[in-house]
């Protein structure tokens, strides 16, 4: 970590959409870490355990729902009879390995995160998912000391695109919003962060790649990876 500090410290006057900011909040999977993967092959084994193929349609249908409502959705839409408590439990549990051995931090975010943390900016996760599976991969990649606020859907009123998550940090934080940008892979969680005011940086993923045009509707800045972050080459799209 100390080499990384040591890039960021010599990379922290270029990256410009950072400047004037005071605090950085991270979306997890998609985002910071290499994930939406397993959430695909969760959907198809857990579905399948009911008979049920899973839809086209169901990776856009739950995009930035918590967990307790991924898991409401899936009982009505599917008419699974287990309890929430239950389906919630399992994906933990099917999802707790890969997240603590096979999740790899995306293309230059520990560089970037070393570099926020030399400009002296707070950093915050924002994430739909558990707070177990995202301490989990954060500690696992070495990073979870990097945050000073970890904060899941599952603790506030109502998940992404509406923008508790991201107002519950701005507040602990003592900020205003033109203080925060956010990074975000997918359109519902850009969403959120707009409807909080805050700058959005849209982040290339290829789970929501056939999205991308959208996305850069919604947010203020479109990067590839974290690097075009850093270099001052992220896309100016609004």
């Amino acid at each position: 970590m100390t080499e990384i500090i040591q890039q960021g410290e010599n990379l922290k006057e270029t990256a410009n959409i950072l400047d004037g900011k005071r605090g950085a909040i991270f979306d997890m999977d998609g985002t910071l870490v290499d994930s939406m993967w397993i959430w695909d092959a969760i959907d198809r084994e857990y579905l399948a355990r009911f008979g049920i193929t899973p839809p086209e349609d169901l990776m856009a249908k739950i995009e930035g729902m918590t967990f307790q409502e991924t898991a409401v959705y899936f009982r009505e839409r599917f008419e699974i009879e287990d309890s929430l408590e239950k389906m919630m439990a399992d994906w933990n549990e099917m999802a707790y390995e890969k997240y603590a051995h096979e999740v790899p931090l995306k293309d230059g975010a520990a560089e970037l995160l070393a570099l926020i943390e030399q400009r002296g900016m707070k950093i915050g996760i924002a994430t739909s998912n558990s707070r177990e599976l995202a301490e989990v991969s954060l500690k696992a990649n070495g990073i979870f000391s990097e945050f000073d606020t970890i904060r899941t859907a599952g603790e506030v009123q109502k998940g992404k695109p509406e923008p508790d998550i991201y107002l519950s940090v701005m507040q602990e934080w003592g900020m205003d919003p033109a203080d925060i940008i956010v990074f975000e892979d997918v359109p519902m969680g850009a969403l959120a962060g707009k409807r909080a005011g805050m700058t959005v940086c849209g982040m290339e993923d290829a789970s929501s790649e056939k999205r991308r045009e959208l996305l850069k509707t919604i947010a203020d800045y479109y990067a590839r990876d974290f690097h075009e972050v850093i270099d001052g080459r992220a896309e100016k799209v609004r």
